[in-house]
């Protein structure tokens, strides 16, 4: 050892500069060493050049490669070390394998956002609850983007599911293994979900259209009404029953009517209004209608339920595009999570036994940054 065995060092940092070049991580640093010897203590200033690629491995750890250490001093009991024995090669060399030491472990930030992601997301449908769940099959990795700092873009391969009802998962995933990729390729993720309709609430909705309770129709006998709307599916379409009462007088007729009619027809979604365009009487109502010689309200009938039986889906669909967006909403100081939903459709309206299923896809994107950014995701 120059002056002596030494006993003790330190290194005291007075600047530091960070850059970048050609997708490389450039410090440069003046530090000053302390070093304690057996006769003395002497100050040393020295001149760091670090030149390192910062990596993330499939374990997560993000690690230094292909370092560069050059050392350089003005003082001169250096420059004499360094031409009896290297010693700014020695110096370079130790802070070389310090930096290929160093870790920084990802895992526990993006575990948070991996379980929060792989939880299932429940919705109301009918008297059940469906899970949407988003089955994460890996994580990419994009190469190293230098702009103002180090951004290295993280890609999520995500399955969407969904079940009806919630099926309990036995035991949770786990992360999957990094996989470094070339290139990411960035895009919306859709999921099928279903909701549910009523068929108390779509008699709820005609009856809404009625006046105190009774819709009046015909022209030829002012007095006759319907009420007390009911729907039920049957083979796949719904069918309305309504219950028409009144008097009919004149043309040869002179009756009280109090009987039920049916319609049926098929369900449809159009502005999220759901209704059914194609509601017709039945072969036994039309028969009914046209017993009543000189009767032309058949046609009133059937549009006029046309009309009055329609419900808005709108608050629904609102409550799907909230409840997806919120619950892949979150975050922290380390890193944030942030969904947005961009589009939802309608792709099928199908009766069951006691409520309508409507199935909308839903197109949604997800972000995510670490450390959090000011328009990032709250807690």
């Amino acid at each position: 050892m120059l002056l002596g065995s030494a006993r003790h060092y330190a290194w005291e940092r007075t600047s530091l500069e960070v850059g970048f070049s050609q997708g490389r991580l450039v410090i440069d640093a003046h530090v000053d060493a302390k070093v304690d010897t057996a006769l003395l203590g002497a100050q040393f200033p020295l001149d760091l050049h670090i030149v390192a690629e910062p990596v993330i491995n499939t374990q997560y750890l993000v690690r230094l490669q292909s370092t560069d250490v050059k050392v350089t001093s003005p003082d001169r009991r250096l420059l004499l070390a360094e031409s009896l024995g290297g010693v700014f090669e020695a110096i370079g060399g130790a802070l070389a394998n310090r930096l290929k030491d160093f870790s920084y472990d990802l895992r526990p930030t993006l575990e948070e956002a991996y379980a929060r992601v792989s939880a299932p997301i429940v919705l109301s449908v009918g008297d059940a609850k469906a899970c949407v769940g988003l089955k994460v099959l890996g994580v990419l990795a994009g190469p190293t983007v230098v702009a103002d700092g180090l951004e290295k873009d993280l890609g999520i391969v995500v399955a969407p599911e969904v079940t009806l009802p919630c099926r309990e998962e036995s035991s949770k995933g786990t992360l999957p293994p990094l996989s470094n990729v070339s290139t990411l390729a960035p895009g919306p993720f859709t999921v099928t979900v279903p909701l549910a309709a009523r068929y108390d609430e779509l008699a709820l909705a005609m009856s809404a259209a009625f006046t105190d309770g009774k819709l009046f129709f015909s022209r030829e006998y002012p007095k006759l009404y319907l009420e007390k709307p009911e729907i039920y599916e049957s083979q796949g379409a719904l069918i309305l029953k309504l219950h028409l009462a009144g008097p009919v007088h004149g043309l040869g007729i002179d009756a009280n009517l109090d009987g039920d009619l049916y319609l049926s027809g098929h369900p449809r979604v159009v502005d999220n209004e759901l209704s059914i365009p194609d509601l017709e009487p039945t072969i036994e109502t039309r028969s009914f209608l046209l017993s009543l010689k000189a009767m032309t309200s058949g046609d009133a009938i059937r549009d006029q339920a046309r009309a009055a039986l329609r419900l808005d889906i709108g608050e629904r669909l609102r409550g799907v595009k909230a409840k997806l967006s919120s619950d892949l909403t979150f975050g922290s100081k380390a890193g944030c999570f942030k969904g947005d939903v961009d589009k939802i459709e309608v792709v099928g309206v199908y009766p069951h036994g006691n409520y309508l299923r409507v199935y909308v896809t839903v197109t949604a994107r997800a972000s995510a940054s670490m450390p959090c950014s000011d328009t990032g995701a709250g807690p």
